[in-house]
C-alpha cells in the first residue's frame, strides 16, 4: 500500500509551466503577471453532496477541476495555478490514477499548473482552490448590471440537472440526448473564451452553478435591479421546466450587456461556436425582484429556484442524491420519458 507521499510523487506531482516552485516545497512560488490582478476561488465537493459514489474517477477528476475553472470563465479571468486537497477513504491506486488523469486533461486544457494541495484519509471529498489573472480593472463582476441591458446564458442549462434525474430514475431520456445531457453533467466545458471575449461588454457575469433562476438573483441583488425573463420555447411545467430554471451544475455563463451591443454579442457566438441565448431585460425596481414570463407573455411561478446546502423547507426542497439534483415532490414520482432532443434552449 502506497503511503500519502508515495501517492502525491506518483500521481499529483508533474512538470508546470509558468510556476517558479510548484508541488514538493512547504509553499509554491509564483510570479504574477505585470499590470495584471490575480482572481481567487475555492470549491469544495463531497460524495453524496455534489458527486454519487460510483461517479467515474476521470469524469470526476475534470469536473473537480472543472468547476473551478468556471469561476475564472464569469470573473473574465484567465486560469493560471490551482491547489488540490483531497479526503480518501483508502488508497485505491486505480481510482486515485484514473481521478488525476481526468484532473490533469482539464489542467491541460485550460493551461494550469497545479502547485500544491494536501492529502488525508477520510470521506471522500476534494478542495480546489485556483487563481487567475485578469488585466487591472478589467474583471466581470456580478454588480454591473443596469436597467435596459439584456440578459444572456451560454450553451443548453439544464442539460446536467436532466442528465442526473436520468440516473436517479426520474426521468428517462432517449438519444443523443442521453449522451448530451451527461456529458453536460460530468464533463462540463467551462466558457472561459467567452468570459474573456466578454471583458468590456459584459456589464455583469456569473456562472450558473446553483440554478439560472438563482444566479440570476446574485446579480440582481449585487446590481440592486430587477428583472423580467421570457425564456424561448420555456418547457411545460415539470421536471424539465424544473432544470432549465433550477438546475445547476450548467457551469454555463449568465451575463447582462447593454442591449445597443446585442449585436456583438450575438456575433460572438458564431465565433465561438456557443450558443448565446437572450432571455430578458433588466428593469427598475426593488433589487432582486424578478417576473417570469412564457412564450405568451404570461407571468409564471417557478416551483423552485435553485439549490442552497443549508436550506430545508419539506419535500420539494429536500435533495435527492447530489446538491444539483432537482427536489421531487411526493405526488411527482418518476417523470415520464423526455424526447431524444428537442428545439428551444434546452434543444437542438
Amino acid at each position: 500500500m502506497p503511503s500519502e507521499f508515495e501517492l502525491i510523487a506518483r500521481y499529483f506531482t508533474r512538470a508546470t509551466s509558468h510556476t517558479v516552485l510548484g508541488v514538493g516545497d512547504d509553499g509554491a512560488l509564483i510570479a504574477p503577471t505585470p499590470g495584471r490582478e490575480m482572481v481567487i476561488s475555492t470549491d469544495l465537493l463531497v460524495e453524496g453532496t455534489h458527486f454519487l459514489a460510483d461517479t467515474d474517477p476521470a469524469a470526476l477528476g475534470w469536473k473537480t477541476l472543472a468547476v473551478n475553472v468556471s469561476d475564472m470563465a464569469a470573473m473574465g479571468a484567465q486560469p493560471r495555478w490551482a491547489t488540490l486537497a483531497a479526503a480518501l477513504p483508502t488508497p485505491d491506486v486505480d481510482w486515485i490514477e484514473s481521478f488525476a488523469g481526468g484532473f490533469f486533461d482539464c489542467a491541460a486544457s485550460y493551461g494550469i499548473d497545479l502547485i500544491g494541495g494536501d492529502t488525508t484519509r477520510g470521506p471522500r471529498a476534494f478542495c480546489v482552490t485556483i487563481i487567475g489573472e485578469v488585466p487591472a480593472g478589467k474583471a466581470l463582476r456580478r454588480g454591473g448590471a443596469k436597467a435596459g441591458d439584456s440578459i444572456w446564458v451560454s450553451g443548453k442549462p439544464g442539460r446536467a440537472a436532466l442528465g442526473l434525474a436520468h440516473l436517479q430514475e426520474r426521468t428517462t431520456l432517449a438519444e443523443p440526448l442521453l449522451t448530451a445531457c451527461l456529458a453536460a453533467l460530468h464533463r462540463p466545458q467551462p466558457r472561459v473564451a467567452l468570459g474573456l471575449a466578454l471583458r468590456g461588454i459584459a456589464s455583469a457575469a456569473i456562472d450558473v452553478s446553483d440554478g439560472l433562476l438563482a444566479d440570476l438573483g446574485h446579480i440582481l441583488e449585487q446590481s440592486a435591479v430587477a428583472a423580467r425573463l421570457c425564456i424561448p420555447a420555456l418547457p411545460a411545467a415539470g421536471l424539465e421546466r424544473d432544470c432549465l430554471l433550477a438546475g445547476g451544475d450548467d457551469y454555463e455563463l449568465l451575463f447582462t450587456a447593454a442591449s445597443s451591443v446585442d449585436n456583438d454579442v450575438a456575433a460572438l457566438a458564431g465565433k465561438l461556436d456557443l450558443p448565446l441565448t437572450r432571455i430578458g431585460q433588466i428593469t427598475a425596481g426593488p433589487p432582486g425582484d424578478l417576473v417570469l414570463c412564457d412564450d405568451s407573455g404570461t407571468v409564471i411561478t417557478p416551483a423552485i429556484r435553485g439549490y442552497d446546502h443549508f436550506y430545508v423547507a419539506g419535500p420539494r426542497n429536500g435533495i435527492d442524491g447530489p446538491r444539483r439534483g432537482i427536489p421531487v415532490t411526493q405526488s411527482e414520482g418518476v417523470q415520464s420519458p423526455v424526447p431524444g432532443d428537442r428545439d428551444g434552449i434546452l434543444g437542438q
